[in-house]
């Protein structure tokens, strides 16, 4: 009867752990990045009444009869499985499509999540609501070194983009081949000097042909003149162009570009050309850019932070590390949706998302809980079961021994 009690004992024990667990999944249905844990039950050690037996002459041999003691909880098995994605806008928003975990230090110890809901604090550095920072590489003048080891990931929001000064500005489009000497077309654009001052130059493109009645009209002869706007006056410098009967630019030809200022500035005329039809010239491009002010920032699917200045640039400004682990469910839950590794979980192996079997980031998003809640409330209906029948045992064995001690009345 004591056997019995004793297993009736450890039946409710170990239904109570199940209850436990489901309970608690059920209780985290709704958080972010949180990993549903399951029981698995093992039998306890069982008491020997009879020995096998071998075979024996005529006589077959015997099997053991053992008497059990009971049931033990084997383990507690976390299920890593995907969670669903919920939008939310946010751009500090992270959730990891696969594997690996966010690494964050608490104090001077790392921890691993699958938590992305991030902020930036006063510092510009990227926290969970707990105040723990995430870590990866900051980079430096754009560039990001993640060989590097994994430090804080900051985003200072006072960043300045220096200005480049203006080396080339490029021309292109059509100049009529039919057009009367004496015309003119103009072009403009806005440069910019190693201080990111702006200067808007003028294109003038003169036809300086002569026609000679009764000839017919020759073709054009073109005279490039570039001016600054505030004096435009005065040439910052002139040459002449040459189309050949194809109607291509014969001279100057590249590597000989025109170019006027101190550090020069060269104007690239290899997209013009020369028709007949109307004009269509226009300076299309200049490499220089003004001072910018980081404005934004986006995430890509390999954690690459880009800042977008005021002024149309944009810079890689920091790079979230992941960590991948050979044995994930050997991660210990320590609280606040983080893990510490343990010595079964093998060390964590920093990298970038997208490499080393890590997941890729989706940015404005989070990984909701894994909970399934039909079959917790399953576990749920048969942990009580289990509970309830054990109770039934513990009744029916206190009754025998009641029985049993009524026998000497």
């Amino acid at each position: 009867m004591l056997r019995s009690l004793f297993s009736g004992i450890s039946g409710l024990r170990s239904h109570q752990t199940m209850m436990d667990v489901v309970g608690n999944n059920i209780a985290n249905v709704n958080t972010v990045g949180y990993k549903s844990s399951n029981v698995v039950f093992e039998d306890t050690l069982s008491q020997m009444v009879k020995g096998a037996g071998a075979p024996q002459g005529g006589n077959a041999g015997t099997n053991p009869a053992q008497v059990g003691l009971g049931v033990k909880v084997a383990g507690i098995t976390t299920n890593y499985s995907q969670g669903a994605a919920q939008l939310t806008g946010r751009s500090t928003d992270l959730m990891i499509q696969g594997d690996g975990f966010f690494v964050v230090k608490n104090g001077n110890e790392p921890l691993y999540s699958r938590a992305g809901a991030f902020s930036l604090d006063a510092g510009g550095r990227l926290t969970t609501p707990d105040g723990m920072i995430v870590q990866g590489w900051t980079g430096v003048n754009g560039v990001i070194a993640t060989t590097a080891q994994p430090g804080n990931v900051v985003l200072p929001i006072g960043t300045l983009l220096p200005p480049v000064g203006t080396k080339t500005t490029v021309l292109g489009g059509n100049l009529p081949a039919d057009a009367k000497p004496g015309a003119k077309y103009m072009a403009s654009i806005t440069t910019y000097d190693s201080l990111g001052k702006e200067t808007l130059l003028n294109f003038t493109f003169d036809n300086t042909a002569v026609a000679a009645p009764p000839a017919p009209d020759p073709l054009p002869s073109w005279t490039l003149h570039v001016a600054d706007a505030a004096d435009p006056a005065t040439d910052l410098v002139s040459t002449g162009l040459t189309f050949d009967a194809a109607g291509q630019l014969t001279s100057p030809a590249a590597g000989s570009w025109p170019s006027f200022g101190t550090p020069a500035v060269s104007v690239d005329l290899a997209g013009l050309s020369q028709y007949g039809g109307s004009s269509t010239v226009s300076a299309l491009s200049q490499d220089g850019t003004a001072m910018g002010s980081l404005q934004s920032f986006s995430i890509s699917p390999d954690g690459t932070m880009v800042g977008v200045f005021s002024n149309g640039m944009k810079q890689p400004l920091a790079q979230i590390a992941l960590a991948a682990f050979n044995n994930p469910p050997g991660l210990e839950k320590v609280g606040n949706s983080t893990y510490r590794t343990t010595v079964n979980s093998g060390s964590a192996q920093l990298g970038i998302a997208g490499g080393g079997g890590r997941g890729l980031l989706a940015g404005g998003m989070l990984e909701m809980s894994n909970v399934d809640l039909a079959a917790e409330f399953t576990n749920l209906i048969v942990s009580q079961r289990g509970f309830q029948a054990n109770s039934r045992v513990i009744t029916a064995s206190d009754e025998i021994l009641q029985d049993l001690v009524n026998l000497k009345r």
